[in-house]
């Protein structure tokens, strides 16, 4: 029984770093949302949990073995989400910052370049929002999940409304 309570073991902490390491290793590569993966995409991550499977569990290919490394995947999962809830400094780290693409119908390419996300990729979303051309656009973010979001230079409030000053009389 000892055996099997070190094997165990072994396997929470062995599948507790290959976790530690792909969430690192995927925050590194970039943000996608899953509906814009592309096929590369789709092909690292399963070529990725294949690699690292063995590494889970050792020679322990039991049926105990990978309900233990699925149990494991599943409480840090849940661990780390609430974490990142109750922390802005983790979940910043964890999950980045919105990223500006285009402001005031300007591409700004080193925001692209530093995201991987081509001109091609940038006006497919265009088109998917109904957005003929970039000179529409004052501003398009790519958001922690991976999306795209625009804002459209007409759909910007009105900068000629007249501003009203209140005054404060002091009762006596």
């Amino acid at each position: 029984m000892w055996t099997l309570g070190s094997n165990l073991l072994e396997i929470v902490l062995r599948t507790s770093v290959i976790y530690l390491f792909i969430l690192i290793g995927l925050r590194l590569v970039g943000k996608r949302e899953v509906g814009q993966m592309t096929l590369l995409d789709l092909v690292f991550i399963l070529l990725i949990s294949n690699s690292v499977q063995n590494a889970m569990t050792g020679p322990d290919t039991s049926l105990t073995g990978g309900l233990a490394a699925a149990l494991t995947l599943l409480v840090l999962n849940v661990v780390i989400t609430r974490l990142i809830y109750r922390s802005r400094k983790l979940s910043k780290l964890v999950e980045g910052s919105p990223v500006m693409l285009v402001h005031s119908g300007e591409l700004l390419a080193g925001n692209l370049e530093k995201e991987k996300i081509s001109r091609d990729e940038l006006q497919q979303a265009l088109r998917e929002h109904g957005i003929a051309d970039f000179s529409e656009i004052h501003l398009a973010v790519l958001e922690i999940d991976g999306s795209i979001s625009f804002i459209k230079k007409d759909e910007l409030p009105s900068t000629h409304t007249p501003h009203r000053r209140i005054r404060f009389v002091k009762k006596n």
